[in-house]
């Protein structure tokens, strides 16, 4: 089927090769070679689509059995007898002959079952310098078919040394890069696996919608097809068995794991509940189990029989296959696309029923995914799916869908680490389980500090099991926790500019949203701060994911700032220098910062679930040198492809008490909503002289509020008064006046401290928060 044909370019021309008996070397780049041994393969695998070598000039020489392959940047050597990579030499000087040992973590193909840590796959980038990509085990693509290869080896050496993001360049050189998402998939999802009635569902987004609380994304879990099929359609409607262990005990006692007609009992009348929603700027997505194939009863049962060559009357259950060309056009033309043109706009495809299929070696949740995201490109359709990652390549076939988790701090600890770290193979769109699916225990304090990560992740999906006491709405909280979640939930909203530019930098430059800290900073602190991780190129995040402590009424997370740089907490306005500290924050206060020179264009507003092109932009600047650049097309369509785009960048300058911001858009200037309003947040400046726009000082900022048409544009700032933090003493003071315990300790702990809080005793008190004094305060209190 045409439908399902990639365009690649996977045969390596005969120049860029070495090739001796039973071997094959194709030199790609010049950090990035392959190396094949048995059958050789020309065609594009499920991992690797594109072979095309950079331009590249390498020398070929002998040393007895070693063949030396020697380009600008790096020394392979082959050994002929063994047929297997013996070394590498690294433009740094570095010989490494151990590629198994320095490789970092990779990410899972689920979190399903799990309660904390997880052990994690290997990636394809090494603290040593090396990493191998093993393909040899991958299936081919030859044209719209999926075939075996013959027996071989077949491993990609990256030798990047610790350059990381430009191995991740490279691996989306050969595997392809991860496309473009819709903008509604980075605001606010719902989602609960509950047997909703259409009443119920309407109800529940209306309450968003009176709440004020934005959601893009509205799912719809399992039952809104027939679920309990044997009472409805009788004995006959039992699932089929299979040989999977686990098909066989769940299918036995949930026979409509699978289906595809919706449930009138609950839905009476989907398509006008779709119409709502989609009128009210939801994007419904529905959960599918495809396993069992296409039962008797199925609204669309006669139509698949009579592409797939089945006499309906004998009601033979129609299986599924992905062997079969007529019934993935079955499954595709009958099963899904009508759905699609009645207002589903994506399908969540929860595989759960292991990695056999009906051909050899074929994973079906791969197969999945790569057949339901082509099927939507051939509709004209920006591509987005939810399901399980399978394995390296998966990046092209975004959302991840981590599965279901424990509600435990255990597995909200682990949560950041595996989102980070799933980047060293390229899998940079996860979507967890926000709040924790199941099991566990009901705190509000989780449930707020679960979505405040979601805030800062790649996707924001609160989801539970249909236990009425697991649900994420944020009413079902305390009031205090309510409105917290709230404002956070408005702010996701708000960040989808942002969002929306770094989704680009992926698409187009291979720049993950989520990265460890030693992507940019290779030391042995970068490396230990494995929870926090950069956010986009201008905020860093350092969740708290343990609860606050009874005494002090404060949770305390891990903080590391680069040497020479200073990072300012975007809710607090607290500044930190070069160090690594242990900072303590009040539950509504999530530890995000700034670098100087951060640019960070925001929604002035998020009321509703609008993504206007015309809304008001609140741009937040801080002190600096730096830029960002904004990136703007209608959200949704596959136009960007031909141009139908544009971008603005904007520059930030400082010269001591002088700012200057510049904008310049570039691009097709006809998608810029005409009149918009842009507000410039100089988050650390009290005051300045300001010139370029209608200027005012609001809760100790000053902002500029202007129009921007396109036209390039520039603001001054002139004798700036700068924010330098609070002082040392009101910080100590305002951290130890929270402690639960008698007054007289808190006095006797002041006069411990002695002249620490009047001097400062050497410490920089613009940049230092009540660290030390804190781990004091403890010791001596308790």
């Amino acid at each position: 089927m045409k439908r399902f044909c990639v365009k690649t370019e996977a045969a390596v021309p005969r120049e860029y090769t070495v090739c001796g008996d039973g071997w094959r070397i194709s030199v790609l780049e010049n950090r990035l070679i392959r190396v094949e041994t048995g059958e050789t393969c020309d065609l594009p695998t499920q991992c690797v689509w594109y072979r095309k070598p950079l331009s590249v000039k390498f020398d070929v020489k002998k040393q007895g059995r070693i063949t030396v392959i020697a380009t600008r940047e790096a020394e392979f050597y082959f050994n002929a007898s063994s047929k297997k990579i013996t070394a590498i030499k690294l433009k740094d000087g570095r010989v490494v002959r151990n590629f198994s040992r320095g490789v970092l973590p990779g990410t899972r193909r689920t979190l399903d079952m799990t309660d904390g840590k997880a052990r994690l796959g290997k990636s394809v980038v090494s603290k040593n310098g090396v990493a191998v990509l093993d393909d040899s085990r991958s299936l081919v693509l030859k044209d719209d078919k999926i075939e075996q290869r013959g027996k071989c080896s077949d491993k990609y050496y990256l030798a990047f040394g610790n350059d990381y993001r430009e191995a991740i360049r490279a691996l989306y050189r050969i595997t392809g890069f991860t496309p473009l998402l819709p903008r509604f998939v980075l605001g606010n999802w719902w989602s609960r696996y509950k047997a909703y009635t259409q009443d119920e569902y309407v109800g529940l987004m209306r309450k968003f919608i009176d709440k004020k609380i934005p959601v893009t994304v509205a799912t719809i879990d399992m039952d809104w097809h027939w679920v309990d099929v044997i009472r409805r359609f009788g004995k006959d409607a039992k699932a089929v068995p299979t040989d999977n262990a686990i098909d066989r005990v769940v299918y036995a006692s949930m026979p409509g794991w699978t289906g595809y007609s919706w449930n009138t009992e609950l839905f009476p009348d989907y398509r006008a509940m779709l119409d709502y929603l989609n009128v009210n700027g939801f994007k419904v997505t529905l959960n599918l189990h495809p396993a069992q194939g296409v039962r008797f009863f199925e609204d669309r049962y006669k139509e698949v029989c009579g592409i797939c060559g089945v006499d309906p009357a004998s009601r033979a259950p129609v299986p599924f296959s992905l062997k079969s060309e007529k019934y993935l056009q079955a499954y595709f033309d009958v099963l899904h696309r009508p759905y699609q043109h009645e207002g589903v706009r994506f399908w969540w495809i929860d595989w759960q029923q292991g990695r056999n299929s009906d051909v050899k070696g074929l994973d079906p949740l791969w197969a999945l995914n790569h057949y339901h995201t082509l099927d939507m490109r051939d509709e004209g359709k920006r591509a987005v799916i939810l399901s399980r990652y399978a394995g390296i390549g998966s990046h092209r076939y975004p959302l991840g869908f981590s599965g279901d988790s424990a509600m435990t701090w255990r597995t909200l600890d682990f949560q950041p680490y595996m989102t980070a770290c799933a980047t060293n193979v390229g899998y940079t769109w996860w979507s967890h389980d926000i709040g924790g699916h199941h099991r566990g225990y009901k705190d509000d304090e989780l449930y707020l500090r679960w979505l405040q990560l979601g805030v800062f992740s790649p996707i924001n999906r609160l989801h539970s099991t249909s236990n009425e006491f697991m649900g994420k709405e944020p009413w079902n909280t305390s009031k205090a926790t309510e409105r917290s979640a709230i404002d956070y939930l408005r702010l996701r909203h708000r960040l989808i500019p942002y969002l929306y530019s770094m989704n680009r930098l992926t698409a187009t430059e291979g720049r993950a949203l989520c990265e460890p800290m030693y992507y940019s900073y290779d030391c042995k602190e970068a490396y230990k701060a494995k929870n926090q991780y950069a956010f986009g190129t201008q905020l860093v995040v350092a969740p708290i994911t343990r609860r606050t402590d009874p005494k002090t009424k404060l949770a305390h997370t891990a903080l590391w700032v680069p040497e020479n740089e200073i990072y300012t907490d975007i809710f607090t306005g607290r500044k930190y220098a070069g160090g690594t500290y242990e900072i303590y924050r009040d539950v509504e206060d999530f530890p995000v910062f700034a670098k100087e020179g951060s640019v960070i264009p925001l929604y002035k507003d998020a009321l509703n679930n609008s993504l206007a092109p015309d809304k008001p932009l609140e741009i937040w600047i801080y002190a600096g040198d730096g830029g960002f650049e904004l990136y703007e097309d209608d959200g949704d369509s596959l136009d960007y492809e031909k141009g139908a785009f544009c971008t603005t960048s904007i520059s930030v300058g400082r010269s001591d008490k002088r700012l200057i911001v510049r904008l310049s858009s570039h691009g097709d200037l006809s998608l810029l909503p005409k009149g918009r309003e842009i507000t410039l947040a100089f988050r650390d400046v009290e005051k300045a002289v300001v010139s370029g726009g209608e200027a005012k000082t609001v809760d100790g900022e000053v902002r500029v509020t202007f129009v921007y048409d396109g036209k390039d544009k520039e603001i001054v700032l002139d004798d700036c008064e700068y924010d330098t933090g609070k002082p040392y003493s009101e910080e100590v003071i305002k951290t130890v006046s929270k402690y639960q315990c008698p007054n007289i300790k808190k006095y006797a702990f002041f006069r411990f401290l002695g002249g620490v809080l009047d001097s400062g005793a050497g410490i920089p008190s613009r940049y230092y928060g009540p660290i030390k004094e804190i781990q004091k305060m403890r010791t001596f209190l308790d």
